[in-house]
């Protein structure tokens, strides 16, 4: 169990009565991410198919983009076939983002370039401070600093005196 699920699962468990709901709109990230600036990457290796135009990176995977940071065990990156540049990023493993004071934790997480969308899939957690919401899905916009949780979300609400 890795640091910030046992960090928000004490946090849910020590709290007032759950809330549940199938889907809810919270922010994420203390800032807008800027979608246009460079992707920085860094891993232990890197395997690339020419034929494909994708390119593996595994081990301690750790991608920068602005004030972001996603790390996972691998992360595909999929080039675009007629422009120079990255289409997506597929990561798996273990996959943690970060962006100001809140992150998220997943099984996967799917980034789509143009959007700037990023959708996190399997037993997703988010830690905003004391505050942690799991669900089965959570979509991030990057642009507006927005996340979208769906599928069994479940939260802890604070009364302001705890």
């Amino acid at each position: 169990m890795t640091f910030l699920r046992a960090v928000a699962c004490i946090a849910l468990l020590g709290f007032s009565t759950p809330v549940l709901a199938q889907g809810t709109q919270v922010a994420f990230g203390a800032i807008q991410q800027d979608t246009s600036a460079p992707i920085e990457v860094s891993a232990d290796e890197l395997n690339v198919d020419q034929k494909t135009g994708a390119a593996t990176f595994t081990g301690n995977v750790v991608i920068g983009q602005g004030a972001m940071r996603l790390s996972a065990a691998r992360v595909l990156v999929i080039y675009r076939e007629d422009e120079a540049g990255i289409q997506s990023l597929e990561a798996t493993g273990g996959v943690t983002l970060a962006s100001g004071n809140d992150a998220a934790e997943a099984q996967r997480a799917d980034y789509d370039i143009d959007s700037g969308v990023i959708v996190m899939t399997g037993d997703v957690l988010m830690a905003q401070g004391r505050s942690a919401l799991s669900a089965d899905r959570m979509s991030v916009n990057l642009d507006d600093g927005t996340a979208r949780m769906q599928g069994r979300v479940k939260t802890i609400l604070q009364t302001g005196n705890n």
